[in-house]
């Protein structure tokens, strides 16, 4: 019987992967420790799933590849898997009912009240940048689609993006159509990307970014270069430039770079997540900041997942994601504030990102 699993398809695949674990524990860390919990990836192999912040209640996770498949993405894609892989698809409902505790949800006011705090430490010049995320809850209605289905819409709605629809005991049941690299390679050549700055994608229109964007972007990237000096070589960033991703237009820096030997992906990730486009500036204080203060819980939510190996990672920010649970879907979603942001833009911004999940229930 399956334990954990992991069903993936990667940007402009044309097949879906589904790596399953059998028995036993998928748990890697629990706590920070010393050199950062995400020492304990270096030399895995598997599917990794990591919240926002590690602790006993959102730990580290590595879903073991027991069996990994290949599923063309066809016609028959639905009836192959409900066929063939008959212990994920029967315990989809089922895994499903294991989180029933219900979560702080943001409500408009709520939301108000939470950006207020927010913005209050960026006019002070405490911080330079925060993120402040949201989650709503949908009913689960008669005849709602189940997440195999909802792994299948996605893949067809969103070419672009990394989709994922993921399960072990300790996380629950999620599904993310993500657009940002956290670290991909094949071992000798990686990439990071920055991402940062939002807006609706129009048709035969050029978009204009604000200063406050550019600016949200500009932090992004020179963190992620300042996170690179130290770690890796021949580093090259190309951009930024405009990609979209689903309804929604982003900024994106490249960044391509070789790791020598002793340095293992651990430790860049450590150094890397989570980068300013999910928390702000300066990260430590910044990250406790948030957990202290933003009501809604992340979770795994901003936290990264994908498959990692010594041949081939894909390891993705976990973004435009929901939550699936016996009685709701928890969608999440959230927006990076400076000093000069104002309260019913970002507002609008967090709905927009909610729609990414919200259009595969219609």
């Amino acid at each position: 019987m399956t334990t954990s699993f992991a069903l993936y398809r990667l940007p402009y695949g044309q097949h879906a992967t589904l790596l399953q674990q059998y028995d036993g524990s998928s748990l890697l860390a629990s706590e920070a420790g010393g050199d950062g919990p995400f020492q304990a990836l270096n030399g895995q192999e598997g599917f990794v799933v990591a919240p926002f912040a590690v602790s006993p209640e959102q730990p580290l996770l590595l879903i073991r590849p027991d069996s990994v498949a290949d599923i063309p993405l066809d016609a028959d894609f639905e009836a192959t898997v409900r066929q063939d892989y008959n212990g994920v698809v029967i315990g989809l409902q089922r895994l499903c009912n294991t989180i029933t505790k219900p979560l702080y949800c943001s409500s408009r006011a709520a939301y108000a009240h939470d950006f207020a705090c927010f913005h209050d430490q960026l006019r002070a010049g405490t911080y330079r940048k925060l993120v402040l995320s949201r989650c709503i809850e949908l009913p689960v209605g008669s005849g709602a689609p189940d997440g195999l289905q909802l792994f299948q819409r996605a893949c067809r709605r969103y070419p672009r993006v990394f989709v994922a629809l993921v399960y072990t005991p300790q996380s629950g049941l999620w599904l993310t159509a993500t657009p940002e690299i956290l670290l991909e390679g094949d071992g000798q050549r990686w990439r990071t990307i920055a991402l940062a700055g939002t807006q609706p994608a129009v048709d035969g229109e050029e978009p204009e970014w604000s200063a406050k964007d550019l600016e949200e972007q500009r932090i992004v990237a020179a963190y992620i270069g300042d996170c690179l000096k130290p770690l890796a070589a021949d580093v090259h960033e190309e951009g930024p430039r405009t990609v979209r991703a689903a309804h929604l237009l982003h900024l994106r820096s490249d960044f391509t770079f070789s790791l020598p030997p002793a340095t293992g992906v651990g430790r860049l990730l450590h150094e890397l997540h989570p980068t300013p486009a999910v928390c702000g500036l300066p990260k430590a204080e910044a990250s406790a900041f948030i957990q202290a203060h933003e009501q809604s819980p992340r979770r795994y939510y901003s936290g990264f997942l994908g498959p990692i190996g010594s041949r081939s990672t894909h390891l993705y920010v976990t973004l435009r994601c929901m939550e699936l649970t016996a009685g709701c879907f928890r969608l999440y979603a959230g927006g990076g504030l400076l000093a000069e942001s104002n309260e019913q833009q970002e507002w609008q911004e967090t709905e927009a990102k909610l729609d990414t999940m919200r259009r595969l229930l219609d």
